[in-house]
């Protein structure tokens, strides 16, 4: 089987990697279909391997006895596993599992650590991204916290965008309550709401984006820190 070219990849941090570091990472990495709800990586199991996203994005959630919440989403920015292996775990208590259907590229978990034992620029990129997706999730619980469920929902919406090709969302609404960590009539007045200011479209079990411009306004300073951190620590770098 040919190796991926990274001039081919759509990854953006791989694509941010010097062609050395690439060339570490090159051989190991495996192309992967990833259809919806397929799991990424199990809670509180040893990560055998990680992956990069291509096409489509994956969620992170937690869970308890109050129920399911979303608290992160990573998509073709960065590296699903991630903070646990590079921080020095070899597992963690989130689910992570595909939240929009495509394509990612696998990575044996060993096979990256070898690599970021053998190059510190490499590492210092990969800890980087692992500090945006940090800031991601704080601003997640402070919004969350803080915000209405309007602005919530807008901003989530802004974010599937940006690791998206087209305007269109395949998701119910129950499953965005439980991204949003809100009950599903909570979810449904959201979106009716949005819709009623002809900002999006929502048809049974999707959603189309109408007016990124008006539900960047909705979202105004809740959405947007992760992706300036991106910007100056990733693509900056």
């Amino acid at each position: 089987m040919s190796q991926v070219q990274q001039s081919e990849i759509r990854n953006r941090l791989l694509k941010a990697l010097s062609a050395e570091d690439f060339a570490l990472l090159q051989p190991h990495l495996q192309p992967l279909a990833t259809p919806l709800r397929h799991t990424l990586i199990v809670p509180n199991a040893p990560i055998k391997q990680l992956f990069f996203p291509e096409i489509g994005f994956s969620s992170t959630t937690t869970s308890g006895a109050g129920g399911r919440a979303e608290v992160g989403l990573i998509g073709r920015e960065g590296l699903v596993g991630a903070s646990p292996v590079l921080l020095g775990t070899d597992r963690t208590p989130h689910d992570h599992f595909v939240q929009s259907a495509g394509e990612m590229l696998s990575i044996e978990t060993g096979a990256l650590c070898d690599a970021v034992h053998q190059s510190r620029s490499l590492r210092r990129l990969l800890l980087r991204s692992v500090q945006v997706q940090i800031i991601q999730t704080a601003q997640t619980a402070f919004i969350n916290a803080t915000y209405t469920i309007e602005i919530r929902l807008a901003r989530w919406l802004l974010m599937c965008r940006d690791r998206l090709d087209e305007d269109e969302l395949h998701i119910t609404h129950e499953f965005l309550s439980l991204m949003l960590g809100t009950q599903r009539s909570s979810a449904t007045l959201a979106v009716q709401s949005l819709e009623g200011h002809r900002l999006i479209k929502a048809r049974r079990g999707r959603i189309t984006l109408l007016n990124r411009r008006a539900l960047e306004e909705v979202a105004d300073d809740g959405y947007g820190l992760p992706e300036a951190e991106y910007a100056r620590l990733i693509e900056g770098a």
